[in-house]
């Protein structure tokens, strides 16, 4: 097939890759977006078997294809929404890993290549292996294989130390032209795996958006770097925007939080319980779930704040079939997401659109932040510091400075949780002992659903 045809395919195919991810950019057009990628991938796929290079390589190229397609299939099929986090942190090392092996390839034939291309070779061998190891890590961490945090005295001496060690073998590979030791490339690989290990294993649980995030942007690099060195504009295109895009959500959700990605990566934040607890006065109030049914039932707006115990509790479901018991009854219901919420960019955005709700009483914080001071009752259901008013208040708390949904501005604010202890993140919660607070304590799924039998016989 004529080479100008080849590159054509590639490039539609790379097209079609931003139509989808700008189709992904509204929950309204996103399936579209992700059937036109899904295209865009498909034709460029098929295309490489035209190749001129690719000669005797068909029946392992169709066998890889078949095994990574079954073995995606089917865990696309069966993973639960609550745990898509750490299937799109294992999806997306595979990406970074797929980058660090066609870069390995390229460098273990040892051919002549110009001082700009080797030095993109290892840079994206580099880069993608660092995002594999690390994303493993984030999944075994989301998964549960992995608990807590590893912290060792000079840890961050010893990360600069490898990092420095890894640079160093990588640019003597790029100096020496072809002739390297394959012994210097094993070792390159080794330290850029290690580093990625020892970058991740710091970091805790409530930190992971903006990780997952940042490795997804790193794998978009070396996809691109990996593309220029193999001539392939797909590859080129599709991981200069993926990775364009990952680092642009990484500052996003860094600013949500209010807090530099150095921060995210070499602090103690974030550990699930390290953090610092504040000196709180007052006491939680408890409520029982008829009040707060008869609460909802006769306001006339209600702000429902979604979070990862929602998810754990596999609660929307129900919290959507109470959503349509209130709106029968007139009142106004509407959700308010905080851009960190959950363990991955947009997770409750996704398991509320699994739900059936309805992307138009679906409010992000700066959209909806205003409404809290006129909203009779908020229900905060598994949230817990993107609600915390110490964010705003005490400058001594880990999470001062960082944006919140200003829930405690609103008449009445109902908190479902499970227990009495502190957050995710270890941080106190201000809000669960502010006056205008009540505490409705239970499994989420489990109140929703008797709020749900409570309003049916209001």
């Amino acid at each position: 097939m004529p080479d100008l045809v080849i590159q054509a395919t590639y490039f539609l195919g790379a097209l079609l890759f931003i139509l989808g991810l700008k189709q992904m950019s509204s929950p309204v057009t996103a399936r579209r977006g992700i059937v036109w990628a899904g295209v865009g991938m498909v034709l460029a796929t098929l295309i490489t078997y035209f190749h001129h290079e690719i000669n005797h390589n068909y029946i392992l190229m169709t066998v890889a294809i078949a095994i990574g397609g079954i073995i995606a299939y089917v865990s696309g099929k069966k993973v639960a929404m609550t745990d898509m986090p750490q299937m799109i942190a294992l999806y997306n090392g595979m990406g970074g890993g797929a980058a660090a092996a066609i870069a390995a390839v390229v460098l273990i034939q040892q051919q002549p290549m110009s001082l700009t291309v080797q030095t993109l070779a290892v840079v994206g061998a580099l880069i993608g292996t660092v995002a594999f190891s690390g994303s493993l890590i984030a999944f075994f961490k989301l998964q549960g294989i992995m608990k807590g945090v590893i912290r060792f005295p000079m840890q961050q001496w010893m990360n600069a130390l490898v990092f420095v060690i890894t640079l160093t073998f990588g640019l003597a590979i790029i100096l020496s032209g072809t002739q390297y030791e394959m012994s210097s490339l094993a070792i390159f690989f080794v330290l850029a795996l290690v580093f990625g290990v020892l970058m991740t294993v710091p970091i805790g649980g409530a930190d992971m958006p903006v990780v997952i995030s940042l490795y997804n942007a790193l794998t978009g690099l070396a996809v691109g770097f990996e593309g220029f060195v193999l001539e392939n504009p797909a590859m080129m295109i599709a991981g200069i925007v993926v990775g364009s895009a990952g680092t642009l959500l990484t500052q996003l959700m860094a600013k949500a939080m209010n807090r530099p990605i150095t921060n995210v990566l070499f602090s103690n934040f974030g550990d699930g319980g390290s953090g610092e607890s504040s000196d709180v006065s007052g006491s939680m109030k408890e409520i029982d779930s008829t009040d707060v049914a008869v609460m909802m039932a006769f306001a006339e707006k209600v702000i429902v704040i979604p979070g990862y115990g929602m998810a754990v509790a596999q609660a929307q479901h129900k919290v959507w079939e109470m959503t349509k018991q209130l709106q029968e009854r007139g009142v106004s219901v509407k959700f308010a997401i905080h851009p960190v919420a959950g363990r991955m960019p947009g997770h409750m955005n996704v398991l509320l659109a699994e739900a059936g709700v309805p992307y138009d009483i679906i409010y992000d914080l700066d959209e909806i932040n205003d409404e809290f001071a006129t909203t009779d009752v908020v229900l905060v259901i598994g949230a817990n510091d993107v609600v915390n008013p110490a964010a705003r208040t005490d400058a001594n708390s880990p999470i001062y400075g960082m944006p919140i949904l200003n829930a405690d501005y609103a008449k009445n604010v109902i908190v479902v949780k499970r227990g009495k202890g502190a957050g995710f993140s270890g941080i106190e919660n201000h809000l669960f002992f502010a006056d205008n607070t009540r505490m409705l304590y239970g499994d989420g799924q489990a109140v929703a659903s008797e709020l749900v039998s409570n309003i049916k016989e209001l």
